[in-house]
């Protein structure tokens, strides 16, 4: 195993070595990584939480088809070891050579688009990500594209217009004419395991999921990191020591997408913005929801794997997860065994699995043509912020419009994601009409007992859930349009 990482920042490898005398440790994050350097102060710290975005960079990888892949990424969520094999891109990078802006730099300027000067590098790299990834993109995208980046001091529009001009003329610059050596450079870097050991913390990246497998049976206590967006908090927060890490990001393996005639697997280490594209006609449900997951900058590192790691209660992805009947895979040095999900949780971010065992995928069978699913979340933000309550439902109906099956899975109702039981027993085989969903979400209290936080209080939990049931009839109904006057 290398004890040292490599990657490329400012058109050169780049490499860091760890140790017991070596200033940083495995856990420092990209963010403090390039603060301490003389020539990239542009990015900023602002909540340290990725919430603001002022310390947005973009990450460029070996994609399919020979080409570079480019994501923005909130760099206070990155560990160090994550840049391994990969082109840290920030914006300093983005001067031509001669001297000239960059065309999102040069878009900006003249539509007036700059700000104070501490959260516009931010802005700026997330539209070099758009201009990468998105030729002539629409106003939605552009809308999303900026999500993660929540100051905007100069107002919304001289933004969007910026990006849509900047966009419009094509994707052409520096970094596509220096593809091709930036390329050859990166496959140069050996594609090696990592140990990393500093005066705290031994961090392991592993090359396989043999070993993975391998050492978590050997470090069971050992904290699994599948995209860190949650785990890294604990650092920048709460300043705590992760005295063993094994990171599975380097695992092609656990990033693979699957599908046949019956499901879609899904690899644990699959980033959310891959996923999306693959499950947007299967599973529109779980689509809508993973669009308000978070942010880009988010959703290029988060995924399924570390949502099941953390189990957290309000875990955005895991109510509608549970409503699509989803299977969990649950892999160790002793082979693999699948749980479905509604059982995987146990309590408080507690599960079944053993100390030994990684989550390596998730199993979504395809829906049958006659069941009907939707998600919803209640925030105080659309984008970019935790679920108050969360819901994932499924029903199907018999010809008569009778409650056939039906699951009602709710998040932040519980300690757990919880399925609303005594609920679906009520409604199983009666008319699925206004009256009995009356009735029924009369029986929610007695299912759920939230906790009053700094979200919301219980009762208003209680009243929300009742009103997200009352919200999915209205919507099968084809109420749609009528669901502000019903729902109260």
């Amino acid at each position: 195993m290398a004890s040292t990482i490599s990657f490329l920042l400012d058109g050169r490898t780049t490499t860091v070595e760890f140790g017991h005398s070596s200033i940083y440790s495995p856990t420092t994050t990209v963010l403090n990584y390039l603060r301490s350097l003389p020539e990239h102060k542009g990015v900023k710290e602002g909540c340290g939480q990725g919430d603001c975005g002022a310390c947005t960079v973009v990450l460029a990888e070996a994609g399919p088809a020979g080409r570079l892949l480019y994501r923005s990424v909130d760099s206070c969520l990155v560990f160090l070891p994550m840049l391994h094999r990969k082109q840290l891109i920030t914006v300093e990078n983005l001067r031509h050579p001669n001297g000239d802006l960059h065309p999102v730099q040069r878009a900006l300027v003249d539509l007036h688009g700059s700000q104070c000067g501490f959260c516009t590098p931010g802005i700026v790299m997330s539209l070099f990500a758009l201009y990468k990834n998105h030729p002539r993109p629409d106003r939605t995208t552009i809308e999303d594209a900026f999500a993660g980046n929540l100051c905007r001091c100069t107002g919304y529009q001289p933004i969007i217009a910026a990006a849509q001009r900047a966009c419009a003329e094509g994707n052409a610059d520096q970094f596509n004419k220096g593809e091709e050596a930036t390329l050859a450079l990166l496959n140069s870097i050996p594609r090696d395991s990592l140990r990393l050991e500093s005066a705290e913390t031994m961090y392991y990246r592993p090359a396989a999921l043999s070993e993975a497998l391998a050492l978590k049976a050997n470090h069971p206590a050992g904290i699994v990191v599948t995209g860190g967006t949650d785990i890294a908090l604990r650092v920048t927060k709460n300043h705590d020591v992760l005295p063993e890490v094994i990171d599975l990001s380097a695992l092609d393996e656990m990033k693979l997408i699957a599908e046949d005639a019956f499901s879609i697997s899904i690899g644990a280490g699959a980033p959310l913005n891959d996923v999306m594209p693959r499950i947007h006609d299967v599973f529109p449900s779980l689509h809508r929801m993973l669009s308000v997951f978070g942010s880009q900058q988010i959703r290029n590192m988060a995924t399924f794997g570390g949502n099941l790691g953390t189990a957290s209660p309000i875990g955005d992805a895991l109510p509608v997860l549970v409503a699509l009947g989803t299977t969990v895979e649950l892999s160790s040095i002793t082979g693999s065994r699948r749980v479905p999900m509604q059982h995987y949780f146990t309590g408080y971010r507690t599960t079944v699995r053993r100390p030994d065992e990684i989550v390596t995928a998730v199993i979504l069978p395809k829906p049958a043509s006659n069941l009907i699913t939707r998600s919803y979340k209640i925030s105080k933000r659309r984008e970019l912020d935790i679920s108050t309550v969360s819901g994932g439902f499924s029903l199907r109906l018999n010809e008569r419009r009778e409650v056939e099956s039906i699951v009602l899975a709710f998040g932040g109702m519980a300690d757990r994601v919880k399925r609303a039981e005594t609920v679906e027993n009520f409604l199983a085989g009666r008319k699925w009409n206004r009256e009995t969903v009356d009735e029924a979400s009369s029986l929610i209290e007695r299912e759920c007992n939230p906790i009053s936080d700094a979200r919301a209080s219980a009762e208003m939990r209680r009243i929300a859930a009742r009103n997200l049931l009352l919200k999915f009839w209205c919507e099968t109904e084809g109420l749609e349009a009528d669901v502000e006057s019903v729902v109260q």
